[in-house]
């Protein structure tokens, strides 16, 4: 009996706990190292650490800060398979009163709907805290610039910055109004 088929009905997202910081950092090495291979120099690719990964992701869950917040996408059979950070905009310059910091899906697991879910989660949280908007950064020539446009970001602003050493472009995608974005509930 070989691995389930996997459907958008298949997962549930939910907040993350402790005991999933080894999932997520797992995820967010892979993705990276998917994602970025090219764009930014592989030996810092390489050098990515699922165990420095883990520490800062299990501090992040368990730091219990006022807004912010890491949502998982679990999988009966697979576990956990993404995951996204949200809370207060960190750049209010843009006009955007909320952040999805991060948002991974396992490269395995891409287009099964798991992105669009934890975007929605995370607009859902947002909301339901008292932001209205947010805004998502991304490195310009990273591919999931279309998800962000599939699911309503308007291309907004754009900023030089650094990893590695190596001088990178940001993109910025705003989401004007996120109840309607997530399908929350307003009133």
């Amino acid at each position: 009996m070989g691995q389930p088929d996997m459907s958008a009905d298949d997962f549930f997202v939910r907040a993350a706990l402790r005991d999933d910081a080894a999932a997520i950092a797992r995820i967010f090495v892979e993705s990276w190292r998917e994602s970025y291979a090219g764009m930014l120099p592989a030996n810092y690719l390489v050098r990515l650490s699922e165990v420095r990964q883990r520490l800062l992701w299990t501090r992040e869950i368990t730091r219990g800060g006022p807004h912010d917040g890491v949502l998982v996408a679990e999988h009966d059979y697979f576990g956990v398979f993404g995951f996204a950070s949200f809370g207060p905009a960190r750049d209010r310059a843009v006009g955007y009163d909320g952040e999805v910091y991060t948002i991974y899906v396992d490269p395995n697991h891409l287009g099964s709907g798991i992105g669009h879910a934890l975007i929605q989660g995370a607009f859902s949280r947002l909301w339901a805290e008292g932001f209205k908007s947010a805004v998502v950064w991304a490195l310009k020539g990273n591919p999931s610039r279309y998800f962000y446009e599939n699911e309503g970001g308007r291309l907004v602003a754009e900023r030089p910055g650094t990893i590695a050493g190596k001088p990178v472009q940001e993109i910025a995608f705003g989401f004007a109004d996120i109840a309607s974005a997530s399908g929350a509930r307003v009133g």
